[in-house]
């Protein structure tokens, strides 16, 4: 017999809260929706998720520019390998592009398929993998184009004598171990941080520090 795992969650904006009941092995389709605050109504965006047959949905009424969203947190914590999160738009999901692909490679990592209705993103189809390449070259494009003039003002600055520049991030063994399994895909970045007890931003953050610092020794 199916074993059943009794959940409370959100289940409409007006904050009405219900039983959720998710059987152990079901996969299902989950919606992730956000307002700016929380006056805003975000029941255009649940509607759409549900013409989508989500069965449930995780509604944040915070700011994009909000690092630490509950919400997505609570969904990233819920969602399980065979599942698909549903959103109305990337950006309802991600600050940025960088923000974007960090959670896309974390579900994807698991075993969760992304889909974004307005871009028609889908990552179960060979074009939805494209579209999510095409993201991330383009923001390694931007990247490479922002460190050579990081690095072409740092050159100038120099010449004039500024000092400038806070300390670099503290990276210690335990955590250049588990970054290395984590790049030999040994485990996903959801597994490798949570080991390490650190937040998904922390450890994204001493991943570009690391990756920073191999493109120094290697230029």
């Amino acid at each position: 017999m199916l074993q059943a795992l009794h959940i409370r969650f959100e289940t409409s904006y007006n904050d009405h809260i219900q039983t959720y009941i998710r059987k152990e092995g079901i996969v299902i389709k989950i919606g992730y929706c956000r307002v700016s605050s929380l006056s805003q109504n975000p029941a255009r965006q649940i509607k759409a998720l549900e013409e989508q047959g989500v069965e449930k949905c995780f509604i944040e009424k915070l700011s994009g520019k909000d690092k630490n969203r509950p919400k997505l947190q609570e969904m990233m914590n819920f969602i399980r390998e065979g599942d698909t999160l549903v959103v109305e738009s990337i950006s309802r999901l991600a600050r940025n592009t960088k923000d974007f692909l960090e959670i896309v490679n974390d579900l994807t990592d698991r075993g969760v398929e992304v889909v974004s209705l307005k871009e028609s993103i889908d990552t179960s189809t060979p074009q939805g993998k494209f579209i999510c390449t095409i993201f991330g070259a383009l923001y390694e494009l931007e990247r490479e184009s922002i460190k050579q003039r990081q690095m072409e003002g740092i050159t100038i600055a120099k010449e004039k004598g500024v000092a400038f520049g806070r300390p670099p991030i503290q990276i210690d063994d335990n955590f250049m171990r588990e970054y290395k399994r984590w790049k030999e895909r040994k485990q996903t970045a959801v597994q490798t941080y949570k080991k390490l007890n650190i937040s998904r931003t922390s450890f994204y953050r001493k991943v570009q520090q690391i990756e920073r610092d191999k493109d120094v020794v290697e230029s």
